[in-house]
């Protein structure tokens, strides 16, 4: 390794307010295009912005959730620039003063737990959305759709303490779980509800100097997160070797071709001329404001991770990933209320239902099996009315169709058969219909007891209890 990869993340999370940062204009997703505008949030002149006091609140919690301390006075600045989907030619921030700062969040990649540090959590108003001629069949023109102008954001930046793609990724991960369980944003990324920069340098291994820096910009899925750090890392590698400079400059990442491409030279803080915004006052947040907001803080996800690991005895790998989301999480501890075997109940859903989801795409939100019909399943198993075999071909047909697992059994006759004298008399047939076999057996060869049992569970048409074929065997042979 010739250089080590430097990154830091700026993270942009709409909060979860009904109407925008400092008008009532709503944030609802989906409208028709500037239909939730309105002079305030245009820009138009004499207009007064009015800060929404539930935008504070959130923020108060997204800094709490992420342990930074909490500024007592902030204020709003304005960033000024010029771009066609900024309707006052300005947007207003906070610079000087932020909400809040020196706060971090946990990782773990491939066993190795880390600290990212938060340099800064900020809040500010989201810019317009810039919709292109070729997208809409009518090239050479773009249009503007300000509904997003004046959403309420908080931007989350790290200290540059990231070192691989896969560490980016993972600190998203956690953030996004974090901002979910405080429940200041839905954190929605198709929606652009949480969006991503990356600062990506390079250094030679050893040296503290940072290298120069590119930034990639809106970064809308964690996949593309990483895949775009992991181009841009051979890029700048492939520059420092051929005794090049890398140069300081914001890039955006081509999901198709898999490229990061030039987009315009990187601004510096005084390339927008921050100064105080004179239409609001700086904003003080006391004591008993931070703790009543800290009281009414949920569970947070490493709190909740550390909890199933205590209460429910099951692997700290378990507890990680029933966590990842709060969704997820409920729908475990719902389960464990109508099925209380944490570990089985934890296997089935890191298995077949987190595969079945994945494979479909779909969040747990959207699971078309209820906890309540997965435990009705694992009580079939339990009671010994089905195999664990049968009960995820059974689970798949639930999967698709919705149905109630005992009616599949019921439709498909995959009942396990558990009575012994049945069971008993498919035994001797086997050992009957295979002497060559029997005798190899009672000469020593002990491996072909699995090959009785497995011509036994093919005879019953895999509905033979395992558990009874096992012992049944085992005395007919010690008769024998």
């Amino acid at each position: 390794m010739k250089y080590e990869t430097v990154i830091g993340l700026e993270v942009h999370a709409q909060l979860k307010t009904k109407t925008k940062i400092f008008c009532s204009c709503s944030t609802e997703f989906g409208r028709q295009a500037n239909e939730n505008t309105c002079p305030i949030c245009l820009g138009m002149p004499g207009v007064l912005p009015v800060l929404n006091k539930q935008a504070v609140e959130f923020a108060v919690r997204a800094c709490l959730a992420t342990h930074c301390e909490i500024n007592p006075h902030n204020q709003f600045d304005r960033k000024n620039y010029f771009y066609p989907d900024l309707a006052k030619g300005y947007q207003t921030s906070q610079f000087a003063l932020p909400i809040g700062k020196n706060g971090h969040v946990n990782i773990e990649v491939n066993g190795n737990k880390k600290r990212i540090r938060i340099l800064r959590i900020h809040m500010e108003e989201d810019a317009g959305k810039l919709i292109h001629g070729e997208n809409l069949g009518i090239p050479g023109k773009s249009y503007v759709d300000f509904n997003r102008t004046g959403t309420p954001l908080t931007e989350i930046v790290t200290e540059p303490d990231l070192r691989s793609p896969e560490e980016a990724r993972e600190y998203l991960t956690q953030l996004k779980a974090i901002l979910e369980y405080s429940e200041v944003s839905d954190c929605n990324m198709e929606e652009g509800s949480l969006r991503c920069d990356a600062n990506v340098s390079l250094r030679p291994v050893g040296q503290e100097e940072l290298g120069t820096r590119t930034e990639l910009k809106n970064l809308n899925s964690f996949r593309f997160v990483q895949k775009a750090i992991e181009y841009e890392v051979d890029r700048q590698s492939r520059i420092l070797d051929q005794g090049d400079r890398v140069i300081q400059e914001t890039r955006l990442y081509d999901s198709d071709k898999g490229v990061t491409l030039p987009m315009r030279s990187k601004e510096e803080a005084h390339d927008y001329r921050y100064f105080p915004e004179p239409d609001l006052v700086p904003v003080a947040i006391d004591s008993e404001w931070v703790e009543r907001a800290r009281k009414n803080l949920p569970e947070l996800p490493e709190q909740k991770r550390q909890r199933f690991v205590k209460e429910y005895e099951i692997p700290e790998y378990d507890a990680g990933v029933l966590t990842a989301s709060r969704a997820l999480a409920n729908y475990y501890e719902d389960s464990l209320a109508l099925f209380s075997q944490p570990k089985i109940v934890s296997n089935w859903v890191m298995g077949e239902l987190l595969r079945e989801l994945k494979n479909d795409d779909r969040g747990i939100e959207n699971c078309p099996v209820s906890p309540t019909a997965l435990t009705d399943l694992l009580k079939l198993i339990d009671k010994g009315s089905i195999s664990g075999k049968m009960a995820k071909e059974v689970f798949e047909e639930m999967y698709r169709t919705g149905k109630p697992a005992e009616d599949i059994v019921k439709e498909k006759g995959l009942a396990q058969i558990s009575d012994s004298s049945s069971i008993a008399k498919l035994v001797e047939d086997i050992l009957e219909a295979n002497p060559q076999q029997l005798q190899d057996y009672r000469s020593g060869k002990d491996k072909l007891f699995g090959y009785f049992v497995g011509q036994v569970m093919k005879a019953s048409k895999g509905q033979a209890n395992p558990a009874l074929v096992n012992q049944l065997l085992k005395d007919k042979l010690k008769q024998n």
